[in-house]
């Protein structure tokens, strides 16, 4: 039983605590912040802590986007445009900053985040016609910066796939950040790239405890996966690095030197960090989940995060938004400093090669039949 809050004088006292979803991250569907109203869980008297909730199911809508590249003037990150060939991530990572975007399309940054996806399957024909414009002037495309290219849904659809296959045969530079092992699947693509200074790659890390990965990133591969696919794409050439992010107080802010450490045995040759970020409803979520399963440390990572961020649980601002301030966020960055140093990560020289970019020769195919304007007759 659901009560609207926005008809209500006062909250029950009979509210129900929010519970966890086998195989799925965040604990509740929270309503998002342009929805008029929200709902509280209350107990009608037939609810048992034992019983377990019924299964979530994931649900795909087809995402009928005009353009592919998506731009952006941030200061703070080493690229100004991108693909992001899903929205949503199935891998239902409770942290993840993407969340808040599903509230522009009146979903719950919560569940709905994780279950109800849309793909983009005309992205390499739209990629291909942004890439012909006349005056197009190639700089690295960055994927994963937003949702995983590589997430499930990735395994079947092949978008992320064809992606490449246009960037390759264009020679554009091209970056990428996943948490998937699926990423080793394109090697064969990824490996050529980057003979050419083409193609890079990071893998997102947060922690090498199988038990406390299972509930953080529920549908991601495991800690011992990623580092597979670390040591697979080094095999074939490709520049990998490990982004240690985020850092969680507390949880997993032990492990940043292991993680460094089993990175570079694996043939990662970089590394970056990104102290925890709860913008909009993360804060909410993060909260809930550190109440569901971390409920004797949940004051303990609060209160850290507050630290980093000038007694807030998040700050915006442009350069302090990665990596926090004050003495905890110092700290993480001198001991990751200090463990990369050590591991000779981050002192290689590396930059993409722009000059080798052409145009797609062939004209870009024709929108599909039903893309098309609808006749009034």
């Amino acid at each position: 039983m659901e009560i609207d809050r926005s008809e209500a004088h006062e909250l029950p006292d009979d509210r129900l605590p929010a519970r966890a979803r086998k195989g799925r991250g965040a604990v509740t569907n929270r309503a998002g912040r342009y929805e008029p109203a929200t709902t509280e869980l209350v107990d009608d008297g037939w609810s048992r802590e034992e019983d377990e909730l019924p299964p979530l199911r994931t649900t795909v809508t087809v995402d009928t986007s005009r353009s592919i590249i998506a731009h952006n003037k941030s200061p703070d990150v080493p690229f100004d445009r991108s693909i992001n060939p899903y929205r949503g991530c199935e891998h239902g990572c409770v942290y993840c900053f993407a969340r808040p975007t599903h509230a522009w399309l009146g979903l719950s940054p919560g569940l709905d985040f994780e279950s109800r996806l849309f793909v983009k399957p005309d992205a390499a024909r739209l990629l291909e016609a942004e890439l012909a414009k006349p005056g197009y002037r190639p700089a690295v495309i960055a994927m994963g910066t937003n949702t995983d290219p590589y997430q499930p849904l990735e395994r079947e659809r092949r978008i992320t796939r064809q992606v490449l296959e246009v960037l390759s045969a264009c020679n554009h530079p091209v970056g990428i950040v996943t948490k998937s092992a699926l990423i080793a699947r394109d090697a064969d693509i990824l490996g050529p790239m980057a003979e050419k200074r083409l193609a890079r790659a990071f893998i997102s890390i947060t922690t090498l405890d199988r038990e406390l990965a299972r509930k953080l990133e529920p549908r991601a591969p495991t800690p011992a996966k990623r580092l597979e696919a670390i040591r697979a794409l080094s095999a074939a050439g490709v520049p990998v690095g490990v982004m240690v992010a985020p850092v969680i107080p507390v949880l997993t802010d032990s492990e940043i030197e292991r993680i460094l450490a089993a990175a570079a045995e694996a043939g990662a040759t970089s590394a970056g960090h990104v102290m925890l970020r709860l913008p909009l409803e993360i804060k909410d979520l993060f909260v809930e989940w550190l109440e569901a399963h971390a409920p004797g440390k949940a004051k303990h990572v609060l209160d850290l995060v507050r630290d980093t961020r000038a007694g807030k649980l998040n700050d915006a601002t442009f350069g302090r938004r990665m990596v926090g301030q004050g003495r905890y966020a110092e700290l993480i960055h001198k001991r990751f400093e200090l463990a990369s140093r050590k591991l000779g990560l981050g002192l290689r020289d590396w930059h993409y090669d722009l000059s080798l970019f052409k145009p797609p020769k062939r004209k870009p195919a024709p929108a599909r039949p039903d893309d098309r304007q609808l006749s009034l007759l």
